[in-house]
Formats: structure tokens, sequence, C-alpha cells
């Protein structure tokens, strides 16, 4: 028996030993496994920002993927987790130029646009080497050699063919449509990047004219000039649709006009409502239908305009107050009630959203296209079909397996409601649109027009638009690499359920559309690692926990085991540090158990054919198989936590409780006393102790791959130091 194991296990003396030998060793790359792997699984990790670090999500996120991969390595199968960072654009120039500001006192406009970027980027190089490194620590098997950065020059590349193929397709459009504007950061933001949060207000009731309207903004009402009601409501059959109506509103007299629209929920308020088209995506919807006049309240920085009159050039939170002030001088006000409601606010700067009519680039999802190559069932090679109707077949189909019933029922219904997406943003880090102006003329391409006079859009793409491309431009695309040839799509995608629409739908949407193909085979959604009272992990509360710290106390074994362990994936985990404390405790059983073993059988060479088994062993043999048949099962369907349960309870209550308990008198006591088994029984059990730690550390090794990967190292039959993460999962003893 190894010296090593006469004291405790120490992950912190093993941990980083092991991962270089596991880096070493080449198995991260499915070309340099060993045996003739045909079959390949793989998947990409969703890319962590390279501002952040490494926070529990990502904890979950990457022990679960990489228990999967460990999993279908061990089966035979050629695997590949491909690593790779997202520039995450709007949140990074957002924190450099808050830093800039702080130690500089300086704008981006004081900067320049080539400054900028060129000072984010050392920023995000900087980051990108904290949050790979605690990647590393996790354990995660990722193949380096494939390493991808949303903004490298391969994923460029992907991301302006993807522009201009789009463009080609008459799906990619410039238009002017209401978008979500943050007066923080100067930048249109997308509807799943909003955040809501509870705000307390006053809820007014304003008499206009003959109705009375209620609203909570009477700072957005200077421009109303249309009232709008249901066509079936009782209550206003005497107006007429376009009726003209006199009356004294905010800044004097005003003529209204009657719009009847079956928008309008009858049961709320009044029935009646003034729209705001500017400034409301519901009240553009309905000026947009019945062509009605849209102005401009409120300017790009939050301040009113000149229609506002006396209150021009005030913060919409200031003027607010004197407004109703005012209207109530003039007899305008019925009624003031307490309110309590929720309010967009954008995600990164914590701003208040604040809807605008501009000209934006958008991708049409409703319009139909000939798709040239789809290999989705129920969408042929050479039909017409929609953005939205791929991202639908592709999972009602089943060629992804969304098995998560709530999830999908949730996909669904965000689809059936899925408008033109915004994709460009008014920011200087991120892919600059490929579009360039001359006067009147544009030109799209991958790369600038030869002639000179001509200037590029300002703007930059939406991270998610390069993020949506994800599973084949981190294979070469649009080269046809043998990757995208063998390797795409992927099997397995399980990212958290916030960014389901946001990226997830995106991937089906853009892989669709580029090459005729879902992005992936199944995706589980998994649910969001909270504080141990179920809130939140937040700044605020100071209720944080850096899983660094966590692997530095326990180990990053008793880390993965404890967030896998008990929680379904899709469900909100509970984080409990004594959980994690053990899982420790765990890992260092297996170090004992495999102690005992080793001294208790070291007069027997293991015999991978041993066939004279006691009829007592033969029964634990057929537990044994029994239990191994469920978890390979449950393992294929990505039931971790049942996996971890049994393997637990069974090393720790079976195995140390009651076997090696058994095993005492038969085979003695280790340093202690002599076994009285007959030499046949002494064979049995010997044997039989060897082969199960042979299977408790090839099915452990998943969940809690550095501990048991040291013990196997260590086995007396493990002579050229093969290495437990490319060797076979257990079938049958």
């Amino acid at each position: 028996m190894h010296d090593k194991f006469l004291k405790p296990y120490n992950p912190q003396e093993t941990e980083d030993k092991i991962y270089k030998l596991w880096e070493e060793s080449g198995f991260f790359n499915p070309d340099n496994l060993p045996g003739k792997r045909t079959e390949p699984f793989t998947v990409v990790l969703p890319p962590p920002n390279v501002t952040g670090i490494l926070h529990l999500g990502h904890a979950y996120e990457d022990s679960l993927q990489d228990a999967v991969i460990r999993f279908q390595r061990m089966r035979g199968k050629k695997t590949l987790w491909i690593p790779g960072t997202d520039s995450a654009a709007i949140a990074t120039q957002a924190r450099v130029e808050k830093n800039i500001q702080k130690e500089e006192g300086k704008s981006r406009h004081d900067l320049g646009r080539e400054e900028l970027v060129k000072r984010i980027q050392k920023f995000a190089k900087e980051s990108e080497n904290t949050i790979l490194s605690q990647v590393r620590k996790m354990g995660s098997s990722l193949d380096w050699s494939r390493y991808a950065y949303t903004l490298d020059e391969a994923r460029t590349k992907a991301v302006t063919t993807a522009f201009v193929n789009m463009y080609k397709a008459g799906l990619i459009y410039q238009g002017d449509r209401i978008v979500n504007w943050d007066p923080k950061g100067q930048t249109t933001i997308s509807d799943d990047e909003i955040e809501y949060k509870e705000e307390k207000t006053k809820f007014y009731y304003l008499k206009y004219g003959p109705f009375t309207i209620g609203t909570a903004r009477p700072e957005t009402k200077f421009g109303d000039k249309y009232v709008v009601m249901h066509p079936d409501d009782a209550r206003y059959t005497e107006y007429e649709h376009g009726q003209k109506i006199e009356l004294e509103w905010i800044n004097g007299p005003l003529t209204a006009t009657v719009i009847k629209d079956t928008a309008i929920d009858m049961e709320f308020g009044t029935g009646v409502m003034t729209i705001t088209p500017w400034h409301s995506t519901v009240d553009f919807e309905i000026a947009e239908r019945h062509k009605l006049q849209k102005e401009q309240i409120i300017d790009k920085y939050g301040k009113l305009l000149p229609i506002a009159g006396e209150f021009a050039g005030t913060k919409i939170t200031d003027a607010r107050p004197k407004i109703i002030e005012k209207l109530k001088a003039k007899g305008l006000v019925v009624k003031e009630e307490e309110y309590t409601h929720n309010i967009a606010t954008a995600e990164r700067t914590g701003a208040t959203i604040e809807p605008q009519i501009m000209k934006q680039w958008w991708i049409a999802v409703n319009k139909s296209f000939a798709i040239p190559h789809s290999e989705i069932p129920g969408i042929a090679s050479g039909s017409e079909t929609t953005l939205k109707e791929i991202m639908r077949t592709a999972v009602a189909s089943g060629e992804i397996s969304m098995p998560q019933e709530g999830f999908q029922k949730a996909y669904f219904h965000w689809i059936e409601n899925l408008h033109d997406w915004c994709i460009s943003r008014q920011i200087w880090f991120g892919h600059r649109i490929p579009v360039w102006y001359r006067g009147s003329e544009i030109y799209v391409d991958t790369e600038a027009p030869k002639e000179s006079g001509w200037t590029q859009e300002e703007d930059v793409l939406d991270t998610w638009f390069s993020s949506g491309l994800w599973t084949f431009s981190t294979m070469g695309w649009p080269e046809k690499t043998k990757d995208l040839q063998t390797l795409h799509p992927t099997s397995f995608m399980s990212p958290a359920y916030e960014i389901l629409n946001l990226w997830v739908s995106r991937m089906i949407m853009m892989s669709g559309f580029h090459l005729g193909q879902v992005p992936f085979r199944t995706v589980m959604i998994h649910g969001l690692v909270r504080a141990k009272n179920g809130q939140k992990f937040s700044k605020s509360l100071n209720n944080g926990v850096d899983p660094i710290d966590m692997i530095g106390k326990y180990g990053a074994d008793a880390l993965r085991m404890g967030l896998l362990t008990g929680t379904a994936i899709g469900n909100d985990i509970n984080f409990d540090e004594n959980k994690i404390k053990g899982y420790k405790n765990f890992a260092n059983k297996l170090w004992n158990i495999t102690r005992f073993i080793l001294t208790s059988t070291k007069d027997y060479t293991f015999d991978a054919h041993f066939s004279e088994w006691t009829e007592t062993d033969k029964k634990l043999i057929d537990e044994q198989n029994t239990l191994l048949t469920e978890i390979t099962k449950e393992m294929e369907e990505y039931k971790l936590y049942l996996v971890a349960e049994k393997l637990y309870h069974y090393v720790w209550h079976t195995l140390a409780d009651k076997i090696l308990e058994e095993s005492k008198p038969i085979l003695g006591t280790p340093g202690m006393t002599d076994g009285k088994g007959t030499n046949l029984e002494k064979k049995s059990r010997a044997q039989f102790l060897i082969h199960t730690l042979h299977i408790v550390l090839k099915t452990l090794h998943p969940f809690i791959p550095f501990v048991t990967e040291e013990i196997w190292l260590t086995l007396p039959h493990n002579t050229d130091q093969k290495l437990l993460m490319v060797e076979k999962w257990p079938s049958k003893v």
C-alpha cells in the first residue's frame, strides 16, 4: 500500500497536480483519445464573460457539463468540450468607462473610439486569464487547443459573414421602430436584458375632455392627442372612430382624435386611455395599425423636449410633481392613489428604460425566405419558411429534445409572441456592423469597400448575435472544417433558464438559417444557485459565496458533488456550505475505504476474469450489477443528481458500513486480527473488494474526478500509470 494513504486525503496537495497530468495527456482533445472512437459527443461551454469571475452558477454549470463529458468519454465516445469566453460588450465597456471617469475624469468622447476600444481590450485580456484559471480549478476537461473568444479573428469572420448572408436574404433591415433605450448606457438593449424592479409611486386619474384616463407617468402625456377605446365598449358607443374632440390639456387646448382598437382592456380602469406612441411599445403598435402621428417627448438623456413647454430640459423625475401641480391648478386631476408596479431597468447599468423610436438594424423573424438546405424535419430544403418557424419546428419536431415540459412551454410561448430583433447597439466595443455609407449609397460586405469616401456604420452588433453562432463558429464556420462536418450538431447544451430566450432560441435560429441544422440534440435548462434561505445572491445583501474560497477550504470535488447531488436539473439550488463540508468528508471516506481494501487484499493480485465467487459474493455482485444498470441509464438521461446520491449511499452505507465490516472476519482487520475465512472465501472476497473499488472509482469519476484519479494512479495493478479519465465505464462484473 502507498504511504500516502496513511494520511487523510488533502485536495490542496492533489488537485492542481492532477489537472496538469490531464492537460499534458492530451486527452481533452478528441483527436488524441485512445482506441477507435467514431461516435461524437460534443458540448460547447456557455462562454463566461471575460470581465467576470467564477460564481456559483458557473461552478454548477461547469460541474454538470464536465460530469456529462467525462461519462461519455468513458463510454467510448469521441468527446469534445469546447471552451470559450464572451466579450459581454455592454457590461465590459460600461465597467471600463466607469473606471476612466473615476480615475481620470474623462468620458469615452474625450478619449475617442480607437483609444477606448484599446483600453477595453487590455482590460478584457487581463480579466480573461482570471476566469480561465478558475474554470480549470473546477476540473473542467475542456479542449483548450480549441479555445474561442467572441471577438477573436475567426469569430469576427463568422459574425460578418452571418450578417451579410442574412442581409442578402432580406432578413436584416434598417428601420425606425420602438426600442428599449438605456439613457445611462446610451444604447438600445433587448427585451431579455431588462430587469423589472418593484416601485412604489402615485397613480393619477386625469380629466381628458369628457373622459377620465389613468397614468403613473404624466410626464409622457404632453403629446397625447389620441384617445383610444374598445369598439365593443357599450359605455362609449356615442363616440365614433376618427371623431375630433376639443379639450384643455397640460399646455393649453388641443384637438383629440377618438381611436377604436381591440387592444384596449375594457376591464382596466375606465376602459379609455390616451397613447404616447414614441415612448410605449403598446402605444407604438396601435399607432402603426392606424397610421397615427408619433411625437418625441423625452430625449436620449431622460430630459423633456421643447414640446413640454416650461418643463423643457427638466429630468422627468424632477418634472413629474411639477406637472401634477399644474394639472391640479387647471382642475384636471380627478384623484391620485398609492401604486406599486414593476418598472423596466437596464440589467447592466440599473437605469430606468425609456422606450424611444429610433433607426436601428433589425432581424425580421416573420419574413418568408427560401431555405436552401434543411435537415430539420418539417422544413424541406428549398421551401419557404421564416426564422420563427425554424425556432418552433426544431423543437416541435423532436429534432431538439427539450424534455423539461415547463421550459418547453415557456419556449413556445415566447416564440409565438416574438417580434423583430433589434441587433444594433450604440457602443464602441463589439463587432462593428459591416455596413458602409457614401451619401445615399449603402455597401454591405464582409470587407470594407476599396474606393475612398465610404464611412462605416458606428453601431456594433448585439452580443447575442455573435453568441447565437456559438455552436458552429467555434468549429470554424464559415470554413467547411472537419470539426464542423463531423462534430456538429453538438450533443448537449445546459444553460440557465434565464437565457432560454436570450441565447438558446437564438442559437436555434442562427444554426437553422446558416446551416439548415439544429445547434444541439438535447437541451437541459438548469436552475439558479441561490443562498441557503432561497434568496438570490447579491452585493446589496452581502450574501455572496466565492466558489474559489470553497475549493480552497474543501476541494473542487466536494464543491462539485455538493452542487450536483440532491437537485434535479432545472430546479434552483439553495447553497449550503455544510453540504460541501460533508462531501469533503465523503472524499476522505473514499480514501480510507481504499486504504482498507488495499491493505486487506495485499496478498492478492487483481484478476479481471476471476469466477470462483462464493454464493454470498455472487449476491453482492448481482446487487452491484443492478445498481450499475440503473445509474448508467440515468446518466444517459442526464439524471446526474440521482446517480450521485445512489453512489454516495452505496459507498458510505453499503460498502463501508456493511460490506467492509462483513469482510473483517473473513479477511481480517489490517494490522489487528487474522481472517477466519476459508481460502475460497478469502479469494472471493478479496477479488470482490478489488473489483468493487475499481467500479466505485470509475462511476464516481465524473462527479469527483480529482480524488478518484489520484487513487487510481496508486492502485497496484496500474503499473503503467494509465489515467482513469479514459478508462471504460463499467457495465457488469
